[in-house]
Order: C-alpha cells, then sequence, then structure tokens
C-alpha cells in the first residue's frame, strides 16, 4: 500500500485537489485502474479517459491542469495530485514502489572462469556464466545465467548482463552498463564481397571492436557489430531499445535514444542527444547532428543537420514531409476531379 493521497502528495511535495484521504493500493495505467489505484495524465487525451474511468486518483502535471480548453471534475472520493511533472513523479514513485533484489555475491557452481580472468570485488557470477582468458569485471557486476563475456574483454564497475548476453573477445564496457537478454556485443560486421571468376561470396574479416561508455542500457535482442577495424562506439548515457541493429564502426554520441526495431548501417554517425523513433532506418555513412529527432518509420537517406526534425521515408524535414503528407491525402480528390474536366 503507497498510503493516502495526501501523504503521496507530502512525499511529492505536491497539491491535492479533491479528497486527500484516498487510498493509494497500486500504481496503474488509466484504463485498468480502480477506485484504489493511481494513475497519471499527462496530456489532453489522458485527461479525457480521466473523465470516464475509474482511478482513485492521478498525478497531473501543473501546466495541464491550467489550460483552459480542459475541465476536469473531481468528484465522488477522487483526487488529482498537482505536480510541476508528471511523469518524472510517476518515476519517483515507481522507484519506491519495486521491491529491491536482494542478489548474494559470488561465483556459483556451475560457472566457468578462465584462470588468467581479473575479477572484482563483490560480484556475482551466476550457474552457466563463462568469463573468457584474459577478461576483466570491475567490482560489483552481475553476470546472469547465460551470459558470456570473451577474452581479453573488459567490462567495468557495477555492470549487470542479463540472461544470455554476450560481449564478444576484446570489446569493452563502462561503469554501470545494462545489458538485456540475447544482446550480442562484437560480432562480425555484415561484409562480403563476390569473389572473382564467380567463384562465390568472399567474407571481410572484422578485427576491430565494441566500445560502450558508462551508464548506457541496451534493450533485448539489440546487436552491436564489432568495426571492420578501429571500433564501433556507443556513448555515455546512451539508450537502446529491443531488437535494434547497430552496423560495423558506427559511433553513436552521448545521451541518444534509439527506440525498437531500428536498424542502422555501417559508419552511421550520431551526435549527442540524437533520438531515432521506432522502426528508423539509416543507410551507410550518413551523419545525424546533435540534438536532432528522427520521426518513427523514417528511412534516413541523407545528412541531418543538428537539431532538425525529419520525417518520412525518404526521410525530409518535417515542414516538408508533412506537406507532402497534405498533398498525398488531397492527391485521390484530385485526380477525380481531372477525369471528371477530362470526360466532360
Amino acid at each position: 500500500m503507497l498510503g493516502s493521497v495526501a501523504d503521496i502528495a507530502r512525499r511529492l511535495d505536491a497539491r491535492v485537489v479533491g479528497d486527500g484521504g484516498v487510498v493509494i493500493e497500486r500504481l496503474a495505467g488509466l484504463d485498468g485502474a480502480d477506485a484504489s489505484s493511481l494513475s497519471f495524465v499527462r496530456d489532453m487525451r489522458q485527461a479525457a479517459r480521466w473523465e470516464g474511468g475509474g482511478a482513485g486518483a492521478a498525478l497531473i502535471s501543473a501546466s495541464l491542469l491550467d489550460e483552459k480548453s480542459i475541465e476536469l471534475t473531481v468528484d465522488g472520493g477522487r483526487a488529482l495530485i498537482v505536480v510541476d511533472d508528471a511523469d518524472l513523479s510517476m518515476i519517483e514513485l515507481l522507484a519506491q514502489a519495486t521491491p529491491e533484489t536482494v542478489r548474494p555475491e559470488g561465483i556459483e557452481e556451475g560457472a566457468h572462469i578462465h584462470a588468467s580472468a581479473q575479477l572484482g570485488e563483490g560480484l556475482l557470477i551466476a550457474a552457466g556464466a563463462s568469463v573468457g582468458a584474459g577478461a576483466a569485471i570491475g567490482d560489483g557486476t552481475v553476470l546472469h545465467a547465460g551470459a558470456r563475456v570473451g577474452g581479453d574483454t573488459r567490462i567495468g564497475k557495477g555492470c549487470e548482463l542479463f540472461a544470455n548476453a554476450v560481449v564478444q573477445d576484446r570489446c569493452t564496457l563502462g561503469d554501470g552498463v545494462i545489458l538485456h537478454p540475447g544482446v550480442v556485443i562484437g560480432a562480425d560486421g555484415f561484409g562480403y564481397r563476390p569473389a572473382p571468376n564467380d567463384g562465390g561470396i568472399i567474407k571481410i574479416p572484422h578485427a576491430g571492436i565494441v566500445e560502450i561508455g558508462d551508464g548506457v542500457e541496451i534493450g533485448a535482442n539489440t546487436c552491436i557489430d564489432r568495426g571492420k577495424f578501429g571500433a564501433t562506439r556507443i556513448g555515455a548515457g546512451t539508450k537502446i531499445d529491443n531488437l535494434v541493429q547497430i552496423g560495423h564502426n558506427s559511433e553513436i554520441g552521448r545521451c541518444c535514444i534509439i527506440c525498437g526495431t531500428s536498424g542502422l548501417a555501417g559508419s552511421v554517425k550520431l551526435g549527442d542527444g540524437v533520438t531515432l523513433a521506432g522502426d528508423v532506418r539509416v543507410v551507410d555513412g550518413v551523419s545525424i547532428g546533435d540534438g536532432a529527432t528522427i520521426g518513427g518509420g523514417a528511412g534516413v537517406m541523407h545528412d541531418v543537420p543538428p537539431g532538425e526534425t525529419w520525417l518520412g521515408a525518404p526521410a525530409r524535414p518535417a515542414r516538408d514531409a508533412k506537406r507532402m503528407f497534405v498533398a498525398l491525402e488531397q492527391l485521390p480528390d484530385i485526380l477525380r476531379k481531372m477525369k471528371k474536366h477530362l470526360s466532360e
């Protein structure tokens, strides 16, 4: 139980509109909430769902509550907790409500560790995990069952490699890196060329590595290929979703967001603070400047200047893409009018 609305408001330094005595037992989305649930309202669409929903209380940003275009009723034992930023306050509550996982330390029976590996203090290496020759693992790092650390690899302090995550030979992870299940760091890049005289296909060796900065988190089944020569680099603080492919020798800046099923070909460069929405594709050799945003499903074929938002496939500046979308929607009517005109 999280306490009464009034208790929660005190913890968040927030104000209450409505019944501060409502008792909250759980956090929930608006659609699945009941009278004992606390949800949150981040935009006008969710405000409409609050009106018809059953949540006992909701976090709401003060700026949204002050919008003159919406009116939220608070009656029948319901309440709103007014905060500066509903998203950030919900993060704080989720952290408070999430049980801490107590993990033992040490090396479990069934873990495979090469005698030449260097191990820090306070580690957990689970049964079925393995560490190769010459690898070094920092203090407090956790390797779950099936995790694999290759030879001569460097893993920083406080990292966590979930089940079946793989870091191939010679790659490096900074401190506090999280690899979710099935992540593969350092597989060969996709490099082939036709053999002479119709002799089939020749594989191009990839002798480089992957370097991942501090605080990076990588979602399940994402693959980051090693460089052909040199390194594929992921900047500190970057967050990568599930099922993302990053090609060889790409360079990702600091604090980027890359959403699910996006794919970057080889030698792509992202500046700091770039956001790629879901299912973005970027062709090889393209550069995307600092702070740029690429909309979902876009296909990026040309360099993107810093700070711009691009949409569509092929991607182009948002203002141009929106004009094209509008024109395409009008095209059937234009064609009908043309056909009618020609037939008269």
